[in-house]
Order: C-alpha cells, then sequence, then structure tokens
C-alpha cells in the first residue's frame, strides 16, 4: 500500500511581554517564550509542524487589547492563509480579555487555525478544550482587574497622603525625586497670571495680555524625547490654570483635595478671589445653550478657512444662535475672516434648501431626500460650507464627484430698522420717519398686558371667573387696574400686530392705550395723535 501525503502544520509564535524592562538584555523574556514554542514545535515535527521564522513579538504592549503591531500582523497573515497553527507559551500572552478571545477564536475558526499552549495543552477543536480554555482566560481576566484595583488603590491611598504620583508638572513646578519643586521663574509666571486675571476681569482680555508680554505654557519634555508646550495660552488651558487648587499646596484625587507634600505658589485669598470672579462670569454668561441643535457644527468655515464654532447670547429673555470664527473666541480678531458671525438659523435654512432643491435622488434603494431630516440631509450631502462676503459656498457631495453651489446671501443686519405705523392718508413720509418708536421697555409691558387682558375676557365669558372683583383678588391687583387692562382686549389687530413689532410711536404705554375708542379706525387715529399730530 501507499503511504499517504503528510500534510505541513505551518506553526507561528506569537509572544508578549507587558513592561519593555529587560528587553534590552540579550536573552529576554520574549526569547525565552519563544525557545520554549520552538521546541515544542519540533516535539510534533511527526506530525508535520514547521516553525515560520517570521516573529511575532510584542515588547511592552498589555495583553487587554488587540491594538498590538504584532498582533495585527498576525491576523493578517492568519487571513491570508499563511499560518496553520498558533503557538504561544501561555494563553494569557495572546489576550487576557475573554471578550478578546472570543474574537481571536473566531478568526482563528474561519481560517481553520489550530490553537496550542505550550504549558497548558488543549485541543480548541473540541469542546473540552474550549471549555477548559474558557476557565484559563476568566482567572487571567481576573488577575488583571485585580491587578488594576491593586494600583487605583495604590494611588488613592498616596494622593490621600498628598504624594505626586506622576505625570507632567504644572506650570510652577517641576518634579525632582518624584516630589513637585517649585521652579521660581515659573511660579513667578502663575503669580502674573492671577493677578492680571483679577485686574482685567476677562479670560480673552487675559489671552491677548499673556500674548503681548510672550509668556508661554510649560514646556515639557516626553520619554519619546519630544518638546511639549513652549507656546501662548488659549481661553481652555487659562481657565484649567486659573481653577487649579496644586497651586495651594494640595493635591487632588476624584474630586476632593488633600495637603500636599509641595509647598503652595499662591496665597489663599488672592485663589479665593479668582475663583469668585470666575464664577461670577460663568454667571453672567452662563445660558441654556441651544448649540447641539446647530446643524452645521463642524462644517462651516470662514473665508480664511478658519473653523466657525456655535455661540450663543441672550437679549432680553430671549437666546440667539450664531456660529463665530474660532479666532474671534480666541481673542485673535484680525485673523478671523469678512464675515465673522453669522446667525445660525439663517444660515442653516438657506443650507437645507439648497440641499433639498438640488442634491441628487437616490438611483436604487437609497431614501429620497425629501423625507431626510434636515440634519441627515446636511450630514449625507453638505462636507463644508464656506461664508464669504456677499455669498455662501456649499460644497454639495454628489457620491463619485464633489460640486460647488455659490448663493448671494448677507447676515441681517445687526439691528433691525423698525417703522411707525401710520394710518392711511395721514401725514407725509417725512414727518413719518421724524419720530421714534416705542421703548422695548413699554412694548413688553403692552404684550403682557393684551395677552392677561384676553386671558380675563375669555375666562369671564367662559363663566370661569365671575367678576372682576374676582380676578383681582388672584392677581393682587386693584379692580381699576384688571377692568383698564379688559379694555386692552378689543384692540385694532393691526395695533396689537404694531406692539409685538414694536412699530407703535413713542409715548404709546399702557396707560395712553387703555383709554382708546372702541371703532378701530379711531384707535389708529388717536395713536396717530399721540405724538405727530399736524
Amino acid at each position: 500500500m501507499m503511504r499517504a501525503v503528510q500534510k505541513t502544520l505551518r506553526s507561528a509564535i506569537y509572544t508578549r511581554v507587558s513592561t519593555d524592562q529587560g528587553l534590552e538584555q540579550e536573552f529576554n523574556s520574549l526569547d525565552n517564550q519563544r525557545e520554549a514554542a520552538e521546541a515544542y514545535i519540533k516535539s510534533q515535527a511527526h506530525e508535520g509542524w514547521r516553525c515560520l521564522p517570521a516573529r511575532y513579538d510584542d515588547g511592552g504592549f498589555s495583553g487587554g487589547c488587540m491594538q498590538r503591531p504584532a498582533l495585527q500582523r498576525l491576523l493578517s497573515d492568519i487571513r491570508a492563509h499563511a499560518i496553520d497553527v498558533v503557538v504561544v507559551y501561555k494563553v494569557d500572552r495572546l489576550t487576557r480579555s475573554l471578550a478578546d478571545f472570543a474574537k481571536l477564536v473566531e478568526i482563528f475558526d474561519q481560517h481553520d487555525v489550530s490553537f496550542v499552549s505550550v504549558t497548558q495543552a488543549f485541543n480548541t477543536t473540541n469542546s473540552m478544550g474550549r471549555l477548559t480554555l474558557n476557565v484559563l482566560l476568566s482567572f487571567a481576566q481576573f488577575e488583571r482587574e485585580v491587578t488594576a484595583e491593586r494600583i487605583r488603590d495604590k494611588i488613592a491611598a498616596s494622593k490621600r497622603k498628598g504624594m505626586h504620583m506622576g505625570g507632567l508638572a504644572p506650570l510652577g513646578y517641576d518634579v525632582h525625586h518624584k516630589k513637585l519643586v517649585i521652579n521660581p521663574d515659573e511660579a513667578d509666571r502663575v503669580r502674573l497670571i492671577f493677578r492680571r486675571y483679577l485686574e482685567l476681569g476677562c479670560l480673552t482680555k487675559l489671552m491677548r495680555d499673556l500674548e503681548e508680554r510672550r509668556v508661554l505654557t510649560k514646556v515639557a519634555r516626553l520619554s519619546s524625547g519630544a518638546k511639549r508646550g513652549g507656546i501662548f495660552f488659549t481661553k481652555g488651558p487659562l481657565a484649567y490654570l486659573l481653577k487649579n487648587r496644586v497651586y495651594l499646596g494640595e493635591i487632588a484625587h476624584k474630586g476632593r483635595y488633600f495637603p500636599g507634600e509641595h509647598e503652595p505658589i499662591l496665597d489663599q485669598d488672592l485663589f479665593d478671589t479668582v475663583q469668585q470672579q470666575l464664577a461670577s462670569q460663568a454667571q453672567r454668561h452662563g445660558s441654556a445653550r441651544a448649540n447641539q441643535a446647530s446643524l452645521l457644527t463642524g462644517r462651516i468655515f470662514d473665508d480664511r478657512g478658519n473653523r466657525m464654532t456655535p455661540s450663543s447670547a441672550k437679549r432680553n429673555g430671549a437666546y440667539y444662535r450664531y456660529y463665530v470664527s474660532a479666532p474671534i473666541s480666541q481673542g485673535r480678531k484680525e485673523q478671523a475672516g469678512s464675515v465673522p458671525r453669522v446667525p445660525a438659523p439663517d444660515l442653516e435654512a438657506l443650507v437645507v434648501r439648497a440641499l433639498r432643491a438640488h442634491a441628487p435622488q437616490p438611483d436604487g434603494g437609497g431614501e429620497d431626500r425629501r423625507n431626510l431630516s434636515d440634519r441627515d440631509l446636511v450630514e449625507q450631502f453638505c462636507p463644508k460650507i464656506t461664508v464669504r462676503r456677499g455669498a455662501v459656498e456649499i460644497t454639495l457631495n454628489e457620491g463619485e464627484s464633489d460640486r460647488t453651489l455659490l448663493i448671494d446671501w448677507s447676515p441681517p443686519p445687526a439691528r433691525t430698522r423698525r417703522e411707525l405705523i401710520v394710518p392711511e392718508g395721514s401725514g407725509t413720509e417725512g414727518e413719518k420717519t421724524s419720530c421714534r418708536p416705542i421703548r422695548s421697555e413699554s412694548r413688553a409691558r403692552l404684550v403682557e398686558a393684551i395677552a392677561k387682558g384676553r386671558l380675563w375676557v375669555d375666562e369671564l365669558v367662559s363663566g370661569r371667573m365671575a367678576s372682576t372683583r374676582d380676578i383681582a383678588d388672584r392677581e393682587g391687583l386693584s379692580e381699576r387696574s384688571v377692568r383698564m387692562t379688559l379694555g386692552l382686549a378689543f384692540l385694532s389687530p393691526r395695533l396689537v400686530q404694531a406692539t409685538v413689532d414694536g412699530a407703535l410711536p413713542f409715548g404709546s404705554g399702557l396707560s395712553r392705550l387703555t383709554d382708546l375708542p372702541p371703532c378701530w379706525d379711531q384707535q389708529l387715529r388717536a395713536v396717530h395723535d399721540l405724538t405727530w399730530s399736524p
């Protein structure tokens, strides 16, 4: 009988250590793991096992994740069908995570690759071998998590004693023998920043002042030899520095502060005064931001290539959304584009209309653009918007290529021109424009009074309130005041609209409009005669 040809099993050895300590030695842990694996492969030579020359060594990589160079090369070769067996010294050399191990086993099964541990004999081709492997991985993951807990507890205990537990030193300090030591030159820089903030009272002004004084961030050398820092301050790092309690000689840990081993740079009074100033400034400028509703975030730029970011403001109880060129918020106004600020709702409406009119319709199973929400429409078809003087440039994604739409547009003026109402046939154009409009405070009181008058009339007509006396008792007003307000419910619709628009003439206060005649034409004449009768 002829003997069957034995299949050659190409065996790849994977090795890993968690730290890079000792890797410079001539014979290190990776070499030890590989030597044991090679000996095991030789013992299986009669089964056709052959060791591949390629090395898959991950030195200094944790087994808790799969983002390791050698492991990724190993998986690429498996997908290329260049490997039949993966050999490791121990299971936890491959991974310490059950979830990652399940993914690896799935990849091995898809490509008919066997998995062998030299010191833990089992076979992944049967159910018992898989059970054994999962038990071992459970203990490996448990060991990793317990080790992490021990490290976290050690850090927490050390910080409670005020010890510096690594990381880059803040401006004003250097690290010597694992302790923070004051750097005199940088400490003077820190004190200057705190004093100037109290004098200027604004982070943007402080940022510009420090730039003029050539005050830079701390220069630090990373372990890789690269340099970090040595640049001008921006608002975020400045705010963090002004709130950093390390300058009081404290160490922070998860929102709690403990007396540190290092000396303080600032006194308590100066630090507390700065915190009060920061809190009052935040309260003054705080608002319930609607920036999450900004459709064009990350896509809109000015004509100098600066990104425009969402911003909001509050005026007279109303919130307004804008897109502002980044240099404006960073105190570099001269670097902003020709249109540094645009109202968000107006520009978003323009972009959405353009996309609904010009976005390509799907050829097959795609969703009709008319059925897409505004946000989905922008995300799918509009990668970039550029705001220019007098026009908006919209980049339209058409699949394989982009098309540019140039739409004439200018932002509305910051102040809206209000035209006063004039009865037909009364006065001249020059006479009309010579009068002042109603004050905003008077307008607000009038709008509120008209709304109350209409509500109270409805309550009296429906029977929910028996009399004006009942309304007066409920509102805490005199009955005369209630009756005067009721008269505002019968104003001419044109006068009501003019009140909302702020188009009434100066002097049209609450007391003037409560005694108007019931005829609407006579009401308009009476309002006209208030301030500019012939």
